[in-house]
């Protein structure tokens, strides 16, 4: 069932939440176009992280800008992108392209999150950066049109109660 306005919905978290999982299945729900950020990457991005080392503001602001462009071009049909989004700023520049973006914020348990990263087979991301994110990670304010989901639930409940709360579940 699509809802009556195409929605462009941004799954946020720490590494090893499960975006993509839950993004993918929230498009899917949707009938509408998914794109997982890392795919928005630049090589040396990638190659930072995979040694361990965490990405600058100056590494993620190019990043963020062609996931911008990537919801802008999406606001007719609708789109539902995976992205780490972990501070307020960042947020902000999504926002440029998706001023009526809905943000998904996925958090939970450290330890449980830990575990999943480390049997996440040929991801680039490793574990050790897992802090340096927790660190960066500022939770969606008043002023943010958003809903925030523990992970210990299961994905398909995390997507069910994520669109019946946003009021994405209606027919045109």
């Amino acid at each position: 069932m699509r809802p009556a306005q195409a929605p462009l919905v941004v799954v946020m978290g720490v590494a090893g939440v499960g975006k993509s999982l839950v993004g993918s299945k929230i498009a899917a729900r949707l009938d509408v176009a998914y794109e997982d950020a890392d795919a928005f990457h630049p090589q040396v991005n990638i190659d930072k992280m995979a040694a361990g080392v965490p990405l600058t503001d100056d590494d993620r602001h190019p990043w963020l800008e062609a996931i911008s462009r990537w919801l802008a071009g999406h606001a007719d049909a609708g789109g539902v992108v995976s992205c780490s989004a972990l501070r307020r700023a960042y947020r902000d520049v999504l926002r440029i392209g998706a001023p009526g973006a809905v943000f998904l914020h996925l958090h939970g348990d450290p330890d449980l999150i830990h575990r999943r990263m480390q049997t996440r087979p040929g991801h680039f991301m490793p574990p050790s950066l897992l802090g340096s994110q927790r660190d960066a990670l500022e939770p969606l304010q008043d002023d943010e049109c958003g809903y925030a989901y523990d992970v210990a639930s299961a994905p398909d409940e995390i997507v069910k109660a994520f669109v019946r709360d946003a009021g994405l579940d209606r027919a045109p």
